[in-house]
């Protein structure tokens, strides 16, 4: 216990920086995990489609939903990857 205490300002740095890096890929995998789930309905909406389950109709209506979606997190991935520079 007395040598942590010690020791934090020399290893406080690192483990700041380690919490940090844990946060951004946690998020990067949150919203990877989202797009791949969207990619998988449109997907299932195709099937859907194909198998006459769904009017055309309502597959052109999901599927601009999806699309919409799907672009919208890659404008925000895009965004996010402007700071970065």
């Amino acid at each position: 216990m007395f040598l942590d205490l010690l020791m934090a300002p020399l290893t406080a740095p690192v483990t700041g920086l380690t919490w940090i890096a844990e946060k951004v890929l946690d998020q990067a995998g949150a919203e990877l995990n989202v797009k791949e789930n969207l990619g998988k309905q449109l997907l299932t909406l195709q099937l859907a489609v194909d198998m006459g389950e769904i009017s055309e109709a309502e597959f052109e209506r999901q599927e601009e939903e999806l699309l919409l979606a799907i672009q919208a997190l890659e404008e925000q991935e895009a965004a996010m990857s402007g700071f970065d520079d």
